[in-house]
């Protein structure tokens, strides 16, 4: 087992792990690392020896991953970043540059808001190292939290005592639809209408999903036919594809434009809300900042789009969750 009385770790044999998880056999392994097959070989078994548990199953030249391996292969990930991200700071402070800025958010928000963010932000404040990681809404926090990334920008529900909302938008949610559609004409879509369309929307649903769903169902609207997809990029993609009509937020409509296809609004009030968010009492930095200024000045630009009170009032809490339980034998 571990000696836990010996801190140290052996980066080189972290390194070799991580090589084969990602190349799927230590003879890929080697090559990406620029090592000979016998030592890349040797160093994951020195770990396993280490750890006290195999890390991968071996059957003549292939592997696969324990179950352990699998837990595992998480933490060296993270760790190694954490790694690679302190040597590019340590860099850019010799330097006397801005040090790396990652940026972790939702793939709507990473495509749809970002970019054209970043895009304004003044060159000086840019970073050598920029980091975009596109997460689901809950790894987003969780970056945060770990300080793994100096910002998110989340959907909502985004309550934390470790984070800092730095401003919250919300947005109605659109129809996207092919341009040749018969409904193309019609500047408001009516859900009702959709009652016989295969339907494509996102599938989480503790968050916009059920937003979705409440709004088909005061529409009287009861799909037969639905496709749950896991970022609204895919889903646009799909109605591209001729494969239904997509509800989704406006972020990626409005960011990554795809020729065929037309956003019109919904006659049903379908809120997406979402917000920048970064580590609770941590200092911003210039960079960090400006950011979350051009990020929030882009997501006033989409239609409808207006800024909410970022300190968790009941209203939001209420749009989010919907609305709270009334207690048996309360007034309503």
């Amino acid at each position: 087992m571990w000696d836990m009385n010996n801190n140290s770790i052996d980066i080189r044999q972290l390194e070799a792990f991580a090589a084969v998880m990602s190349a799927g056999s230590v003879t890929g392994a080697a090559r990406l690392l620029g090592r000979s097959q016998p030592a890349v070989t040797r160093q994951i078994q020195d770990l396993e020896a280490d750890l006290g548990y195999a890390l991968l199953h071996r059957s003549g030249p292939r592997i696969q991953p324990t179950a352990r391996g699998l837990r595992f292969h998480a933490e060296v990930e993270r760790h190694l970043s954490s790694l690679t991200h302190i040597r590019e700071r340590a860099e850019a402070i010799g330097r006397e540059e801005p040090t790396t800025l990652t940026v972790a958010a939702t793939p709507s928000l990473a495509a749809g808001v970002l970019p054209q963010a970043l895009a304004v932000v003044a060159p000086d404040l840019i970073p050598r190292h920029l980091h975009v990681q596109a997460l689901a809404a809950e790894n987003v926090v969780q970056a945060v939290l770990a300080r793994s990334a100096d910002l998110g920008i989340s959907s909502l529900p985004l309550e934390h005592p470790g984070l800092e909302i730095h401003w919250i938008a919300e947005a109605p949610c659109v129809v996207a639809i092919s341009a040749d559609d018969p409904l193309a004409e019609n500047e408001v879509v009516r859900l009702a209408d959709l009652a016989e369309r295969r339907i494509i929307t996102l599938a989480n649903p503790y968050r916009l999903r059920h937003r979705v769903d409440e709004a088909l169902e005061r529409a009287g609207v009861t799909p037969e036919r639905i496709i749950d997809v896991n970022a609204s990029l895919t889903a646009l993609s799909l109605v591209r594809a001729g494969l239904g009509v997509a509800i989704v937020e406006p972020a990626t409509v409005c960011g990554v434009p795809l020729d065929g296809i037309v956003m019109r609004a919904v006659d049903q009030a379908i809120p997406f809300l979402f917000g920048a968010i970064s580590a609770a009492a941590l200092p911003l930095t210039p960079t960090v900042s400006a950011v979350i200024d051009a990020a929030r000045a882009e997501a006033l630009r989409m239609p409808g789009s207006r800024l909410l009170e970022a300190n968790g009032s009941d209203a939001i809490a209420d749009t989010v969750y919907g609305q709270a339980a009334v207690p048996e034998g309360a007034p309503e």
